[in-house]
């Protein structure tokens, strides 16, 4: 699994980070993300560059997600205050 504490484990330090808003079809205007830091417990449900979709379930708080996604979808996720690092 992907989920990881550490986040020199995942090539931190990043250059910036954006809060996610989690939607149906938008994705993020910065491109795809490095990392996903989950700020609240919860599932969070990525999309990938290749359309692809994975649901992370019960993502603890403090939480980094190893994934290059795209977006977050809004149907489904629970976890709030994430945001995408670059």
């Amino acid at each position: 699994m992907a989920l990881v504490n550490k986040s020199r484990l995942l090539g931190g330090p990043y250059r910036w980070a954006t809060a996610i808003t989690p939607h149906a079809s938008t994705n993020f205007t910065e491109g795809e993300c490095a990392n996903i830091f989950v700020g609240g417990t919860g599932n969070v449900v990525v999309v990938f560059k290749g359309g692809d979709t994975a649901t992370f379930v019960g993502v603890p708080a403090g939480t980094w997600l190893n994934v290059q996604a795209i977006r977050v979808n809004a149907v489904s996720t629970t976890a709030t205050s994430m945001l995408a690092a670059y």
